[in-house]
């Protein structure tokens, strides 16, 4: 026994110590935590997205007095919600909360984020740190201004057709995507990508794509990506509280694919922005032209048709026969504006429905039954 303990710890330090070396010692607190979850927050460093003067949402004379639908309720307690927000012509129609969750609790973005992102690049476009979207990411990260990679521009990213060699599963240890979550580099990690197909020409969703137009974004500008976005869009926004984006390690860089801790009514203000073209209280925010073109189906090919489902870091979708365009995380994270109807919906939780081809069966239950609630 006390050889078998003697070789074992022998064993042990050797595989720490090679874990180490390689800079795969996030294995360790990756298989501890196993998934990903919505309050992961104290798991990592973070930076503020500071609020300033706060906007309340309105009430609507109605607002809780509907009750759920039988089927609604059962998907949102079937899937583990937490909070679920429906906003109506400028005003809270109805909000409720499971699990202590609250208005003002944090929950993670997860790829909700990936918005937020694409809202930011607008911006900066519009300001004229960015000179156009044909630009090339080399113009700001001196990596890629070589072969292969020199090829690839601003536009490539927004839209997910960059074919970086990027692994995104998210259930495997060795995946690009579990480093990128619990890895303590991320720059480094980006910086080593390559693009290994032709760029511009598919849609192929990568967190890598976000990650990279982050640090184009922080070079642009000048300015830490938190920092940015408090003041060109939380702030302006009337943001109720501070929201706080996760590092990859203590004064470190953003999470710029995930992780965003805010609240409910807080994240609807960014499908409100949208809704209203762009415009908030009569400021524009980010140019109308760009959030057209955010919420359109960017010219790609998808699985050898047509793309009809993303613009720039915005999902797009037709359910119940209403169009839809959204910002969605994995865990179920959902921003869903229906522009006919003025309707936002928020859902954040711990689950999300989908089937073995990844099409999502949760959506169109939480679009078909508030219609059917409110009698739309």
């Amino acid at each position: 026994m006390k050889k078998f303990i003697r070789w074992f710890f022998i064993f042990f330090i050797a595989l720490n110590a090679g874990l180490l070396a390689a800079g795969k010692f996030y294995y360790w607190k990756a298989i501890f935590y196993n998934y990903v979850n919505i309050d992961d927050l104290e798991l990592f460093p973070y930076r503020t997205i500071e609020a300033g003067r706060p906007q309340p949402w309105p009430l609507s004379s109605s607002y809780n007095k509907i009750p759920l639908t039988g089927s609604l309720r059962k998907e949102l307690e079937d899937f583990k919600t937490v909070a679920f927000l429906v906003i109506k012509d400028d005003s809270i129609l109805t909000e409720h909360y499971w699990e202590n969750y609250s208005a003002q609790s944090f929950s993670n973005s997860f790829s909700m984020a990936k918005s937020v992102v694409g809202i930011l690049t607008g911006i900066a476009l519009d300001e004229g740190k960015i000179k156009n979207l044909d630009q090339p990411v080399g113009d700001f990260i001196h990596e890629f201004r070589n072969p292969p990679n020199n090829q690839l521009t601003i536009y490539h990213l927004l839209t997910m057709s960059a074919e970086l060699n990027w692994d995104e599963s998210y259930s495997s240890l060795t995946s690009e995507t579990t480093e990128a979550y619990y890895g303590k580099n991320l720059r480094k990690q980006i910086l080593r990508l390559k693009t290994v197909g032709t760029p511009g020409a598919n849609f192929n969703y990568q967190s890598s794509c976000t990650q990279l137009l982050a640090m184009v974004i922080e070079q642009a500008t000048g300015k830490k990506l938190s920092d940015y976005a408090s003041e060109k869009l939380w702030k302006p926004i009337g943001a109720e509280r501070e929201a706080r984006w996760s590092l990859d390690h203590s004064n470190g860089i953003e999470k710029a694919y995930c992780c965003i801790y805010s609240n409910a009514r807080d994240f609807a203000r960014i499908g409100k922005l949208y809704l209203d073209s762009g415009r908030w209280s009569g400021q524009q925010i980010v140019s109308e032209k760009y959030v057209l073109n955010s919420i359109s189906p960017a010219a790609l090919s998808d699985k050898g048709q047509p793309n009809k489902e993303y613009g720039y870091q915005w999902w797009i979708g037709e359910f119940s026969g209403r169009k839809v365009f959204y910002a969605r995380g994995i865990l179920g994270q959902y921003l869903l504006v229906l522009p006919k109807e003025k309707m936002i919906i928020v859902r954040l939780g711990h689950q999300r429905d989908k089937d073995d081809e990844g099409n999502l069966r949760d959506v169109p239950v939480y679009i078909r039954e508030t219609l059917k609630m409110i009698n739309l």
